[in-house]
C-alpha cells in the first residue's frame, strides 16, 4: 500500500500517524489531494479526512459550512467516498455519542451548537453526501487510516 498525504496536513500533528505507517512498512508521500487528507493510491475513490476533535468538526459544519460542503460535493461528483475520522477521544466512539457531547463553547455562548444539534447535522451530511463519520483516540488514528483505506468492503 502507498498512501498519499495531503500537503496541508501539519507535520507536528501527524507524527504518530507517520510512525504507524513506518511500523506497518507502508510507503507514503506528501502531495496536495483533491479532497481529504489521506488516500490509498491503489484505490483513489476512498479518502480519509482527519479532524482533530468535535470542536473542529463543529467549526467546519458551522463557520466553514460552505467550504466543507463544497469539498463533499467535489468528492461526490468525482465518485470519491469520504470517511471523516474524528480524533475526539474515548468518550466519543460512535455517531450516537455525539448527542451527549458538551461543546466547550456553550460556557461562553449559549447560542453555541449542542451535541444533539451537531449529531443531526452530521447525520444529514452522511445522508446527503454519502460520507461517513468515524471516531477514534489520537493513538489509534494511523491504524484506523490504514484500516479504512485497505478495507475492500468500503470500496465504491
Amino acid at each position: 500500500m502507498q498512501i498519499q498525504i495531503d500537503s496541508r496536513e501539519k507535520a507536528k500533528a501527524i507524527k504518530k500517524i507517520l510512525s504507524e505507517f513506518d511500523n506497518q512498512k507502508i510507503q507514503y508521500y506528501v502531495s496536495k489531494l483533491y479532497v481529504g487528507d489521506y488516500m490509498n493510491l491503489d484505490n483513489p475513490r476512498v479518502v480519509v479526512d482527519r479532524k482533530q476533535n468535535l470542536t473542529e468538526v463543529c467549526a467546519n459544519v458551522c463557520q466553514d459550512h460552505e467550504r466543507f460542503r463544497a469539498e463533499l460535493i467535489r468528492a461526490q461528483e468525482a465518485s470519491i467516498k469520504v470517511y471523516v475520522l474524528v480524533e475526539h477521544g474515548k468518550d466519543i466512539s460512535c455517531m450516537e455519542d455525539v448527542i451527549w457531547w458538551q461543546n466547550p463553547r456553550l460556557k461562553k455562548s449559549p447560542k453555541a451548537i449542542t451535541g444533539e444539534r451537531l449529531y443531526k447535522i452530521l447525520q444529514t451530511l452522511e445522508r446527503k453526501y454519502k460520507c461517513k463519520f468515524l471516531f477514534c483516540n489520537k493513538d489509534q488514528t494511523g491504524r484506523m487510516i490504514v484500516e479504512i483505506l485497505s478495507d475492500d468492503t468500503r470500496r465504491n
